[in-house]
């Protein structure tokens, strides 16, 4: 599988596509602009109808030119209807979004009235045709990802201070609006890579989920941009290899699977933020509270007997609370500060404070304020 020509040259595609991806993506998430990359991907495609009507043929770097200069005017359009109307940041992007998307289907029913052998699998662009990708496509890849990858390296201390705080970013005395711009043809960069593999439809995909999978994982931008990249690239090689053993699947919606499967198993098993690490705090701290309660109550039941050492009965401790209490009760005895009580064979168990449990349950009353 390896040693067949179209498969690597759509591995090495994929493995680019991910980086990339995942390196630029990370930017668009923290600063809350996931449509940022919908609106790009879809303002590429009259990009690609001017690049194919400016060669004169399906050459893939005249195409990936005019798909990078188109979404970059779309994105100045987007940065002045913000600046210089009232609208907000999602209604300027679904504003050109729109606009761009319609302007690039018009000149995808142009060309194909045309009569030019050439145009060919021009409307692959809309959901990728990576079984098309020659050596030099590669190539093209290779070089666009690390213009893309080079620009965030060389500007490093500008695009996280203009991703966390604008505001400071300005009083440093950093060019704003440039380095939005900046941001915004990076990620243009990025969406020009993925249009062969992936297409206009599902590019959006490849930028945001890398980079949201990451986020689950690590709390700096430096290991999120590298992990975003770790997961695009696998994705995408993964991808690339599943389409290949399997008839008729196509590469890009199978990458695009693979990597929402990062982003599913990010969000459930991420250690402080996934799903089930949620819902086992959650449960520790219940269990934590209702250890304390019982402890409590267990000495303020003693208290109230004047005796230090009172036996209470399961059956009634599991009346007052309203819920079988032996679990909680048992993680008391694993501590060490209740112990059980054998009283009468015909009656449930009985507890009673050891005298560390009568200690803490002390400490614990008058750490909040009570009365012991």
């Amino acid at each position: 599988m390896f040693s067949d020509f179209t498969i690597r040259n759509v591995m090495m595609g994929a493995a680019l596509l991910g980086i990339s991806s995942g390196v630029l993506g990370s930017f668009a998430v923290l600063r809350q602009q996931s449509l940022l990359g919908d609106m790009l991907s879809h303002a590429a495609l009259p990009g690609v109808c001017l690049g194919f009507l400016i060669a004169g043929g399906r050459q893939l770097l005249p195409i990936l030119t005019g798909a990078l200069l188109i979404g970059a005017v779309a994105a100045l359009m987007m940065l002045l209807l913000i600046r210089r109307s009232r609208l907000k940041t999602d209604a300027a992007l679904g504003a050109a979004l729109s606009l761009f998307f319609a302007l690039g289907i018009v000149l995808l029913t142009f060309i194909g009235n045309q009569n030019n052998a050439g145009q060919a699998g021009l409307e692959s662009f809309l959901f990728g045709q990576a079984a098309a990708m020659l050596p030099s496509d590669v190539r093209t890849m290779a070089v666009i990802t690390l213009v893309a990858v080079g620009i965030v390296a060389l500007f490093w201390k500008e695009l996280k201070a203009m991703t966390f705080d604008p505001g400071f970013a300005g009083s440093l005395g950093f060019p704003v609006l440039a380095l939005d711009m900046l941001i915004i043809v990076t990620i243009a960069l990025a969406v020009v890579i993925g249009l062969q593999l992936v297409g206009v439809v599902l590019m959006t995909a490849m930028i945001i989920a890398p980079a949201a999978a990451a986020r689950q994982w690590v709390d700096r931008l430096g290991h999120m941009v590298l992990l975003a990249a770790l997961f695009g690239a696998v994705s995408g090689v993964t991808g690339a290899l599943i389409s290949a053993t399997g008839r008729g699947l196509a590469t890009g919606p199978v990458i695009v699977i693979c990597v929402s499967v990062i982003v599913m198993v990010s969000l459930l098993a991420a250690p402080g933020r996934g799903f089930v690490w949620s819902w086992l705090e959650a449960r520790r701290n219940r269990l934590s509270l209702r250890k304390g309660q019982v402890l409590t109550d267990l000495y303020k039941l003693a208290q109230r007997h004047e005796d230090k050492y009172y036996l209470a009965e399961l059956g009634m401790v599991n009346s007052y609370y309203g819920f079988n209490a032996e679990r909680v009760l048992r993680k008391l005895e694993n501590d060490g500060l209740i112990t059980p009580i054998e009283h009468m064979p015909e009656e449930n168990e009985h507890w009673r404070l050891t005298d560390e449990g009568y200690e803490q349950a002390q400490r614990t009353l008058s750490s909040l304020g009570a009365q012991p």
